[in-house]
């Protein structure tokens, strides 16, 4: 007897929904497979249905953990974009609701929808745009701050000098090594300054530069690499490159072991981005460079103002590394994306080829 034939429960209903349908028994067997399903993932319902669904999706970590927790709090689950692959399947960009439901009994329902690759770049891009125009306003007020800052500075080493005694001489020490800290703090949120040197870039030797660099301050750290060789050369600063992507690489170090994920593991990958759009220009290639790490996740209530000057979601932290990062890949002509849960953190990096 086939295993379609082995459950009573008529799923029939779903034949009709727009989006893809996938029905998982107890034990995460594929029960049903809709017909939107089929077409969304390139794969008859017959080849799906009885096959293990913890295999047939083992080269998609992010919905089999959304199937495990949705399992396990009894809840449903929404994942906006996550990626999806089958088998030898090109990667789907999808966003999932999964479900449990009443009957059969531990059953769970998996919705899909394909996300529109365009729509999530016009995201980023209006999202590049006003964190730029929060950055200008940030570097006009720096240069307001840096002149009356400079002038308490000198007043207080003069005053210092003459002080009757030794002991009063901390309280102008005070003064002065503030006025350091917020005079170094002014330098970092008028930079990057420099324009950039374009020529020819092998994102592999960036990566590569930046790895040696991290584990060098960072032993602890297992970094791994899933690039695509194939990628071609890319017109670009060389030096740009290696700071953004160093930023987002010491970000992802500082957060796991912030949080006591002191054997954290980072992950470099790299992959082609078919018609992809970056400051309002469509480009008929792309390339994607992700940087992967194992953390704790980014705070929801800081998620949405991470690539924001001064916000950060480490105690101590200036909040400076990111809003940095992004304007250097910028004026590299790309931007950068992030999506976080707990276990799993993804900043992106789009850059034209």
């Amino acid at each position: 007897m086939s295993m379609a034939l082995i459950f009573s429960p008529d799923f029939s209903g779903l034949d009709c929904l727009s989006t893809g349908a996938l029905v998982l028994d107890a034990d995460d067997r594929i029960q049903y497979v809709n017909p939107a399903a089929e077409t969304l993932l390139g794969v008859s319902g017959v080849v799906l249905v009885g096959t293990d669904a913890m295999q047939a999706f083992e080269r998609s970590p992010e919905l089999l953990g959304a199937v495990r927790t949705a399992r396990d709090q009894q809840g449903t689950v929404v994942e906006y974009e996550l990626d999806l692959v089958i088998g030898a399947h090109p990667t789907i960009r999808v966003g999932c609701s999964i479900s449990p439901l009443d009957h059969p009994v531990q059953a769970i329902l998996v919705e899909m929808r394909a996300v529109d690759p365009q729509l999530r770049i016009a995201r980023l891009e209006r999202a590049r745009v006003q964190q730029e125009a929060n950055r200008e306003l940030l570097r006009n007020l720096a240069h307001e701050i840096k002149n009356p800052l400079g002038g308490i500075r000198g007043a207080a080493q003069l005053l210092e000098h003459e002080l009757p005694r030794e002991s009063l001489r901390e309280y102008t020490q005070v003064i002065i090594k503030e006025s350091d800290r917020l005079q170094s703090l002014m330098e970092r949120l008028l930079t990057p300054h420099r324009m950039p040197r374009f020529g020819a870039v092998n994102i592999h030797e960036v990566l590569e530069r930046v790895r040696s660099l991290i584990l060098a301050e960072t032993p602890s750290v297992a970094l791994q690499r899933d690039y695509d060789i194939s990628l071609p050369e890319i017109r670009a600063d060389a030096e740009q490159l290696i700071q953004a992507t160093l930023n987002l690489a010491r970000n992802a170090v500082q957060a796991m072991h912030g949080n006591g994920h002191c054997q954290g593991e980072i992950v470099f990958k790299t992959r082609v981005g078919r018609q992809i759009m970056l400051e309002s220009r469509r480009y008929r290639l792309g390339m994607q460079i992700d940087i992967i790490d194992n953390g704790p996740g980014i705070p929801d209530e800081i998620r949405e103002q991470i690539f924001y000057p001064l916000v950060s979601g480490r105690e101590g932290g200036s909040g400076l590394g990111l809003a940095v990062a992004q304007t250097l890949v910028a004026q590299n002509h790309g931007t950068i994306d992030c999506e976080s849960r707990p276990g799993q953190t993804v900043f992106s990096i789009f850059l034209p080829l």
